[in-house]
């Protein structure tokens, strides 16, 4: 599978499809094509594949597909689309979201049936925006299933490895359904059966990997994607390579110069080229124009630097406009890794929506609801100019929730305290000093949210109002509101905050099969775009968890096949790619 570019002839060499970047869209667009029997390239400029897709919660936001039939079976298309007219509006063109929820059961069928790619369903996930008509709180989010690393035998290392604040033990990874049992592991006989079997599997695999190969969330998905690519003897990899120029003939994208290390070659493309290398967010004059943000924030992969972004723009592709936002966003901590390499950690669900924590800006006040979706977070931090903004907590609820890089249990501190990432205060007055922002503001802040959690409503943000937010909560401690408890049990802590771009929204403009548009609303003919260097399909709404993965799957799959297809000289795109009517939508669910 690996190929090495001087392996290729010094004539043209030629593939149906060349797909560039192997990210979770990327490898589905070549996956796709290629069980359509087209020879596909794929093109990465990492050493390794699975860019940010690797490091996720790995959640993929398809409705309508037979896993949500097993959750939510009352749950339609019809309903889904009304959400998203609701959420995004004029944010994003309808017939994206229109060919995303006409395909998107048949693209997960299709993979699920032809490789081994599967998934299955939250049994609760919300949609982010609950409280719109035809959100649902189960079914349309869907988990890859956990991932044997070791069947990748000596491919295992080209997987990008998580981030490492989110293992434990050295690189075993853990979800969220492994954590209690963690945690419980002496009080429960069934806990502790559970946390045995897997720390006994990690213990194994130190002694022959270099960290655990039960491989869960986006790097389960990553490593299924490229166990079915390994399966596929028309797919070359080149690793280290990049494009450096496109031709574009009459009939549109026909070549394009790759390179890799002093090697390059010209190949020739006879069904198009898919665009997947993950948007804009590294690249430091588009980041500095659309973003503004500091880029040590940013808690992707390092390989979306948007280096073929001005190539494109030479073929007269233009970027979608009217999005919420250029970026998706999540709150972040910072903090220096023993290696001298810096720990960017998203603060997605752990901590910032539970009881007994508050964010608070440099004058000790709240400036959001904390338990709204991550996204918002990110938007309303600049909007306030909290930035950096501060999460506090008091002793209980460091200790039962843990705070960002900071694990439950309370134990284990000191690092954390003496490098500065975890501040302390015996009173809140002193942590106030120890952060430098305003201790009158703060205890006024926390002396809110005491009286909040005593009547179950947030008189100033509404938080825990939703159905989203409640269940960022915790309903075990049988709080009037499952998202507001009380700041008393001294000492006090806190974390500050980021806002941190988690992927690209503003992408090229594309039409319903993933072609990349014109300035006047043409397709260029052969080339597509997927994944964040699509421009996102719901206008950079968040509306509900792997809203990035579902349609990166999807246009994945409409991408390679209609791409595969105008190899073998059919230029019709499949007919799921063609943008439905509503009464589509409603006859399809």
């Amino acid at each position: 599978m690996l190929l090495q570019l001087s392996d290729l002839p010094q004539g043209d060499a030629t593939f149906d499809v060349v797909v560039v970047g192997a990210g979770a869209a990327g490898m589905s667009a070549a996956l796709c094509a290629a069980l359509d029997g087209a020879r596909v390239l794929l093109v990465e400029r990492t050493a390794q594949v699975g860019g940010t897709s690797a490091l996720s919660g790995g959640t993929t936001w398809v409705p309508g597909t037979h896993h949500s039939a097993a959750v939510n079976p009352g749950d339609t298309l019809q309903d889904a689309e009304a959400y998203l007219d609701a959420a995004v509006d004029t944010r994003a063109p309808r017939a994206l979201r229109q060919a995303l929820l006409r395909t998107g059961p048949e693209a997960v069928a299709h993979v699920e049936r032809h490789s081994h790619v599967q998934f299955r369903p939250y049994p609760t996930h919300p949609d982010y925006i609950s409280e719109l008509p035809g959100s649902t709180l189960r079914g349309r989010a869907l988990e890859p299933l956990p991932f044997d690393g070791r069947l990748l035998g000596q491919h295992f290392g080209l997987l990008r490895p998580p981030i490492p604040e989110f293992t434990v033990l050295g690189g075993m990874m853990v979800d969220r359904n492994d954590i209690p049992h963690l945690l419980a592991m002496k009080k429960s006989f069934k806990s502790l059966r559970y946390s045995l079997r897997i720390l006994a599997r990690h213990a194994m695999d130190r002694l022959k990997h270099p960290r655990g190969t039960r491989l869960l969330m986006g790097n389960a998905l990553c490593a299924r994607l490229l166990y079915s690519l390994l399966q596929q003897p028309t797919v070359k990899l080149a690793m280290h390579a990049e494009v450096a120029a496109f031709e574009r003939g009459p009939g549109g994208v026909t070549a394009l110069t790759v390179a890799q290390g002093n090697v390059r070659r010209s190949v020739r493309v006879s069904g198009g080229v898919v665009l997947a290398s993950g948007g804009f967010n590294r690249h430091p004059q588009l980041r500095a124009q659309l973003l503004g943000t500091d880029d040590a924030w940013c808690p992707g992969a390092d390989g979306h630097t948007g280096q073929a972004h001005g190539l494109v723009r030479e073929l007269g592709a233009r970027y979608g406009e009217g999005a919420l936002s250029p970026a998706f966003w999540a709150p972040v901590s910072l903090r220096r890794r023993a290696d001298g390499t810096q720990a960017v950690f998203p603060h997605f669900l752990m901590d910032r929506a539970k009881p007994g924590m508050i964010t608070v800006d440099a004058r000790g006040q709240r400036f959001l609801n904390e338990s709204t979706s991550y996204h918002l977070f990110g938007i309303g931090m600049q909007a306030a100019g909290a930035v950096p903004a501060y999460l506090v907590a008091d002793a209980r609820a460091l200790k039962k929730y843990g705070m960002g890089m900071v694990r439950p249990g309370g134990q284990g501190l000191e690092p954390y305290l003496a490098d500065g990432y975890l501040v302390q205060g015996a009173t809140l007055e002193e942590l106030a000093a120890k952060l430098g922002i305003d201790a009158a503001g703060l205890q006024d802040s926390v002396a809110r949210i005491n009286r909040y959690a005593e009547t179950g409503v947030d008189a100033d943000f509404n938080r825990g109002s939703t159905d989203y937010s409640r269940n960022m909560g915790d309903a075990t401690l049988g709080l009037r509101n499952p998202n507001v408890g009380p700041l008393r049990e001294a000492p006090f802590y806190a974390v500050k905050l980021y806002p941190g771009d988690i992927g690209a929204a503003t992408g090229w403009a594309t039409d319903a099969a993933a072609r990349v548009l014109d300035a006047r609303q043409q397709p260029i003919e052969g080339l597509y775009a997927v994944g964040n260097d699509m421009h996102s399909a719901f206008g950079g709404v968040y509306a509900a968890p792997g809203i990035t993965l579902g349609p990166g799957l999807v246009f994945g799959y409409l991408a390679g096949r209609h791409a595969a297809r105008r190899a073998r000289g059919n230029a019709e795109a499949p007919e799921a790619a063609q943008a439905p009517s509503s009464p589509a939508l409603a006859a399809a669910a």
